[in-house]
């Protein structure tokens, strides 16, 4: 018999009631319908070779990125995830753990004003003066932000212009530092950076 007139057979067999364990496939190939585990939420997270550094670069398996659009990107899109204690990037329906070296989000900007800071994922949040610490790693400055997400709060970096911004801002009332933030003149720690 052709091969034609063999699937031609098969196919009226199988129209006529015949399933596929009275033609003994299921022994040569499996029924299929094995059960499937069941899902929840997305697959586990980890590391695929993206670090957030210091400095802001983002580099896959030691090689930096360097497609502008793609680094603000995943700036916008940097997340800390609580129940995971993990920190991610979303591309589209894709998310991937990211290696943080010091801090997940970035101050572009601040405004004295409103006594907020821009950070790079687009969010604003108040400025804890309290908060404020110098980077071990270059005397950058550096808070703590996303208290909602963390008890502690989550670092973010102070980017030259907004540290620039900042400093200029800064003024000794006596023996103190203080700064003018939303009408409210708040005094400020004892930094490295101002001693």
């Amino acid at each position: 018999m052709s091969d034609e007139g063999e699937s031609k057979s098969l196919l009226s067999r199988t129209r006529k009631g015949m399933g596929s364990d009275e033609l003994g496939l299921d022994s040569k190939i499996g029924t299929g319908h094995r059960p499937l585990p069941e899902l929840k939420g997305p697959p586990p997270l980890r590391p695929f070779g993206l670090v957030l550094h210091h400095d802001g670069r983002f580099s896959h398996e030691e090689a930096p990125i360097q497609n502008r659009r793609l680094r603000e990107h995943f700036e916008r899109h940097v997340e800390y995830l609580p129940e995971e204690v993990k920190y991610i990037v979303r591309l589209k329906h894709f998310r991937g753990e990211v290696e943080i070296e010091e801090a997940a989000f970035f101050v572009r900007e601040i405004d004295l004003e409103a006594g907020e800071v821009v950070l790079s994922d687009g969010t604003r949040e108040g400025l804890e003066t309290e908060s404020l610490e110098t980077s071990p790693i270059d005397g950058a400055l550096l808070c703590r932000v996303k208290r909602a997400l963390h008890a502690d709060g989550l670092l973010a970096r102070f980017m030259h212009g907004a540290q620039a911004d900042f400093m200029n801002a800064v003024e000794f009332e006596g023996e103190n530092l203080v700064i003018e933030l939303a009408g409210r003149r708040l005094p400020i720690p004892a930094l490295a950076e101002f001693d």
